[in-house]
C-alpha cells in the first residue's frame, strides 16, 4: 500500500540504535548519506528539498561529510503532473526501506539517514540529531578517482574496503555506484505545485551495483560510464557500501564530474 500523506511526524526511526558509536578524530569527517524521498507533485516536499540543499551547502555538522541525493518517486505522478526526474526505480528503494524500517506504507517527503534513521524529510532537528549519531559510527574506506571524461561519458575509479569488525558489518556488503546531477530546476505547470519553480540537488539518475566487498580484501574496480547527455552539465559520482539493497551505510563517498 502507498500513500501520499505525512506519517509518522513528530518521530526518527532508527534501525540497530544499539550500536555502540565511535568517537570521530577533529581533523577526520565521517561520511553520511542523506537520501531524500520526494516529488514535484507533493505539495508538502519543497521545504525538504530546500533543507536538502541547505545541509550539502552549510554541512552543519561538525566531523561529518554529508554526501546528500534527491530520489523521484513516481507515485504522485498521475495527478497532473509528472515529475521529470521520478523513476520507479526509487519508488521500489523506497519501499524496500518501508519494509526495512518495518513501516506499513511509504511517504513523501522522507529522509534516510545512512540507511539507519528514517524521518519526515522537512524535520531539520530531528534531522540533525540523526546526522550526530550517525557520523559517530565507524565506516569502512572508499576512495573513488576520476580519468577522463567529457559530456558524454567518464572514467572512474572505485575502491572499497575491506570491511573490518570496526563497522560492526555483516560478512559483506554490495557495493553501489551512482550518478546524480548536481543541481536541476523546474517550471511545474500542473498538479499540487502549479505555477511553482522548484530547485533540487544532487538529483539521482542512476544506481546501480557494482560488486561487493567483504573481510577478506579491498574491492576495486575501472567503469566507463556514458552520461546520456545532450548538453553539459555537472554530475556528482557516488559510492555507496551497504548491507543488502537497502540496509546500513557502511562507507560512502562522492566526487564532481566537470560539466
Amino acid at each position: 500500500m502507498k500513500s501520499r500523506f505525512l506519517l509518522l511526524i513528530g518521530s526518527v526511526r532508527l534501525i540497530n540504535a544499539a550500536r555502540t558509536p565511535h568517537p570521530t578524530h577533529s581533523d577526520v569527517r565521517t561520511p553520511v548519506v542523506i537520501e531524500l524521498f520526494t516529488s514535484e507533485g507533493c505539495s508538502s516536499c519543497p521545504p525538504a528539498d530546500a533543507l536538502l540543499q541547505k545541509l550539502d551547502q552549510s554541512q552543519p555538522v561538525g566531523g561529518a561529510e554529508l554526501i546528500v541525493l534527491s530520489e523521484h518517486v513516481d507515485y504522485w505522478n498521475d495527478i497532473g503532473w509528472t515529475d521529470p526526474y521520478s523513476s520507479h526505480e526509487y519508488t521500489e528503494r523506497q519501499s524496500a526501506y518501508a519494509d526495512h524500517f518495518g513501516l506499513n506504507t511509504v511517504y513523501t517527503p522522507q529522509m534516510v539517514v545512512d540507511g539507519n534513521f528514517e524521518l519526515v524529510g522537512s524535520d531539520e532537528r530531528r534531522a540533525l540529531e540523526a546526522i550526530r549519531v550517525a557520523a559517530m559510527l565507524k565506516k569502512a574506506p572508499v576512495c573513488v578517482s576520476l580519468g577522463a571524461s567529457d559530456d558524454k561519458t567518464a572514467n572512474v575509479h572505485v575502491e572499497a574496503g575491506p570491511l573490518t569488525s570496526s563497522t560492526d558489518a555483516a560478512q559483506s556488503a554490495n557495493v553501489f555506484l551512482g550518478i546524480a546531477d548536481d543541481s536541476d530546476e523546474s517550471q511545474v505547470s500542473r498538479g499540487e505545485n502549479a505555477g511553482r519553480s522548484l530547485r533540487h540537488v544532487a538529483v539521482l539518475r542512476e544506481l546501480i551495483r557494482i560488486g561487493t566487498v567483504d573481510a577478506s580484501g579491498p574491492f576495486s574496480r575501472d567503469l566507463n560510464l556514458n552520461l546520456n547527455s545532450k548538453r553539459p552539465k555537472k554530475r556528482r559520482v557516488v559510492v555507496i557500501i551497504q548491507e543488502t539493497e537497502v540496509g546500513r551505510i557502511l562507507g560512502a563517498t562522492f566526487a564532481r564530474l566537470p560539466g
